[in-house]
């Protein structure tokens, strides 16, 4: 994958941004509900990292997307959510931990506690010794299915906001088209704001079909929603742009 030019200021982060420390107050609240939110506390019963493993298991009950034998690959995997739900589903009996019908591997700049079956690459996929740690797990397959939750670090600035938000979103797609099936999905993370009609325009651009949809367990106020890219129109692998048949 050629390197893209970085973004000042960008720093990758999973999940929905916390706000500020300096805002007492909106901690407080934050805090407040944080503690009560019902998929919190399922979470912590179910033994997941982080709530939105939630987010990843609605998407996946309304649209089908995770099936057993498949090769999946989790862009800003950490704290590890998203690949412990990927794991369950690809186990033929839904555990944790024992026999696993597929392949996972989790990307992340940051570090993450390891998960049974799951292949975690720690680093920037655009640097070449993580590229080639992704070629060696992926063995010369491509991946049916592409999560990210990959998100900035947002900075209240619009204009800047926007701007990370697309360019993470650029990698996400620029990743699917060189490591994923013609046929497979990505779903992405993405934010309702000025960058939002431009990033469903390179999802058409890239993509047979284009779903948007907000779980329920993606908080009320948060402007996040994701994005479901179906069908590559085409892979730079295959031909320097050149059209993929569906």
């Amino acid at each position: 994958m050629k390197k893209a030019p970085p973004v000042p200021g960008l720093a990758v982060a999973t999940g929905t941004p916390h706000p500020s420390i300096k805002g007492k107050k909106v901690n407080k609240a934050w805090l407040h509900d944080h503690i009560n939110d019902p998929y919190v506390k399922l979470a912590s019963r179910e033994g997941y990292r982080a709530r939105a493993a939630y987010k990843l298991k609605e998407i996946d009950e309304v649209f089908g997307l995770v099936k057993p034998g498949q090769l999946v690959v989790d862009l800003g995997c950490t704290p590890g959510a998203w690949s412990q739900y990927l794991r369950r589903r690809m186990s033929p009996h839904g555990a944790a931990v024992g026999g696993l019908n597929g392949t996972i591997i989790g990307l992340d700049l940051l570090a993450m506690e390891p998960i049974e079956g799951v292949h975690f690459i720690h680093g920037d996929f655009r640097e070449a010794d993580v590229l080639a740690q992704l070629e060696t797990a992926l063995a010369g397959r491509q991946a049916d299915l592409v999560v990210s939750d990959m998100a900035p670090n947002l900075s209240g600035i619009s204009s800047v906001d926007a701007a990370r938000i697309e360019y993470l979103v650029e990698l996400a797609i620029e990743f699917a088209q060189n490591h994923m099936k013609p046929e497979g999905t990505l779903v992405a993370k993405v934010f309702h704001g000025g960058s939002y009609n431009d990033v469903v325009q390179r999802f058409k651009a890239a993509f047979m079909a284009v779903k948007p949809f907000k779980p329920k367990a993606s908080r009320d106020r948060s402007s996040e929603t994701f994005i479901l890219g179906i069908g590559l129109k085409w892979q730079p692998a295959a031909g320097l742009g050149q059209p993929v048949k569906p």
